[in-house]
């Protein structure tokens, strides 16, 4: 089975050693990712909408490197530090995934590895033969 990993270019990569995505044959497994911009900062500090409109963005763009879309993801994990804002990340979710439905849980966590960050998703893709 062919492997590719996948990149964002972030420096803490090769220092904790993980890849953005990895493809393994069909299936793409996409880490938990949060709403860092290109510049490498949080976008949306303080609007937990917005950083997960950003992070299904950096999803997307992590997919589209391992020739996947939205479309073929079948499971989402959203963190996030307030489950009481609950409704607006499930509402930035269907937004992107609303036709799709995948699989997904959201809990609740007492933090991320920085304070600015209020999301965090990981998502599972399939793409056809």
């Amino acid at each position: 089975m062919s492997r590719q990993n996948i990149s964002s270019g972030a420096p803490w990569e090769p220092i904790v050693g993980y890849s953005r995505a990895v493809r393994a044959g069909n299936a793409i497994s996409v880490s938990g990712t949060t709403a860092t911009g290109p510049d490498g900062k949080i976008v949306g500090v303080g609007d937990v909408y917005a950083q997960t409109v950003q992070t299904i963005r950096n999803i997307e763009a992590a997919l589209a490197k391992a020739g996947a879309t939205l479309s073929d993801v079948v499971r989402t994990r959203i963190y996030v530090t307030n489950i009481a804002e609950w409704e607006k990340v499930g509402r930035a979710h269907g937004e992107f995934f609303g036709a799709i439905r995948p699989a997904t849980s959201m809990v609740q966590v007492s933090s991320l590895i920085s304070p600015e960050m209020l999301v965090e998703v990981e998502a599972d893709a399939v793409v056809g033969d």
